[in-house]
């Protein structure tokens, strides 16, 4: 697979590189607001619209901002766009934008977004940056939704607000409450290496947990694969 091609950077994002369950960034929002999946859906859509719109720019500007203020330009650019995704959520999705808080405001300092402007959108053109935050945005979207499902399945019985369990079913409180976001992230990133996938946590040497432009392992297979697509 050709690299820096739409096809890969959204492959890259959503599996290779997944920002949560592949790199582990962006812990605070995943583990805070995935009580439902429909949180999970909304705080990883409104991200990816911030993830996208912010690499873009960052791209278009990368040769007329100054290396010595890299990083406060970047923030005012990625305030900017979480400002304009805050008020369209506050005027036409307000359960979520009630549900969500504090989070999307914080949306500023995730990691994901500033190491993407960092170590993507600052060095690459900017229709590749575009689709490296789009896949970044639906991988971590992914994570959130999918955690949020299996928390409030278990937690309430639902998924999306339609009742699956039968009635005879006794939610588990506790995985609506933090330490059920642990558990769930403890038990799929444990079938990931059960599966021999990659993740943060698999040392098998037959995968590694991404980051592959940065990785100082010369002979590593995955990265060997990779170059040969």
């Amino acid at each position: 697979m050709k690299q820096n091609t739409p096809i890969e950077r959204l492959y890259n994002g959503v599996l290779k590189e997944n920002p949560t369950f592949v790199l582990m960034l962006g812990m605070c929002p995943t583990l805070a607001v995935t009580t439902s999946a429909i949180n999970g859906v909304g705080m990883g859509l409104s991200t990816c619209a911030v993830l996208m719109m912010s690499n873009l720019i960052i791209s278009l500007l990368r040769k007329f901002i100054p290396d010595r203020v890299r990083m406060p330009a970047y923030i005012v650019v990625v305030a900017s766009f979480v400002t304009i995704v805050e008020m369209l959520m506050q005027a036409y999705v307000r359960p979520i934008y009630t549900a969500l808080g504090l989070y999307i405001p914080l949306i500023v300092v995730n990691c994901i977004i500033l190491g993407r402007a960092e170590s993507y959108a600052s060095k690459n053109k900017p229709l590749a940056s575009f689709f490296d935050g789009l896949g970044m945005g639906l991988g971590f979207t992914l994570a959130l939704t999918v955690i949020g499902a299996v928390r409030e399945l278990l937690g309430a019985g639902e998924i999306f607000g339609l009742k699956i369990m039968p009635d005879a079913f006794e939610p588990i409180a506790i995985m609506v409450m933090a330490p059920g976001a642990f558990f769930v992230l403890a038990v799929l990133t444990a079938l990931q290496n059960k599966f021999k996938a990659p993740s943060a946590t698999n040392k098998n040497d037959k995968f590694c947990s991404g980051g592959c432009a940065g990785c100082l392992q010369k002979d590593c297979g995955f990265r060997e694969r990779s170059d040969e697509e």
